[in-house]
C-alpha cells in the first residue's frame, strides 16, 4: 500500500516548516545558568565576621537559602529569622554571651546543627 500523495505532501510541509525559522535571525540565547530546585546556587556565600554579629548574619544567610531553595517552608523561616532578630538585638546591645545562646537555642529548637 503506498501513502497517498495528499500525506506525503502534509509531512513534507511539515518537515519543511521544522526547518525554517519565522524570525530569521538567531536562535534564542539559552536561559541564564540556575541552580537546579533544591541546590544552593554556586553565588552563595556565607557571611563573614566575629563573636555574635558573625553568628547572627550566618544563621540568618543559612535559613535564607533554606527557604530559596525549598528545603523549609515560609512560616518556619519567618519563625526562625524572629527568633534571630531577637539575638540581633541582644548582639548590638552588647549582650554576645546572651545573643549566641539565642542563636544556639534556635538552631537547636528547629534542628540545625550546632
Amino acid at each position: 500500500m503506498r501513502p497517498s500523495p495528499l500525506l506525503l505532501s502534509a509531512l513534507a510541509a511539515l518537515l519543511l516548516g521544522a526547518c525554517q525559522s519565522t524570525s530569521g535571525g538567531p536562535p534564542p540565547a539559552p536561559p541564564p545558568e540556575q541552580a537546579a530546585p533544591g541546590v544552593t546556587p554556586s553565588t552563595f556565600r556565607m557571611p563573614a565576621g566575629s563573636g555574635c554579629s558573625g553568628e547572627v548574619e550566618r544563621f540568618q544567610a543559612v535559613i535564607d537559602n533554606d527557604v530559596a531553595t525549598g528545603h523549609t517552608t515560609k512560616g518556619v523561616h519567618d519563625r526562625v529569622s524572629g527568633e534571630i532578630a531577637q539575638a540581633r538585638t541582644l548582639c548590638s546591645s552588647g549582650n554576645e554571651a546572651g545573643a549566641i545562646g539565642r542563636i544556639r537555642a534556635t538552631k537547636a529548637k528547629f534542628g540545625y546543627p550546632g
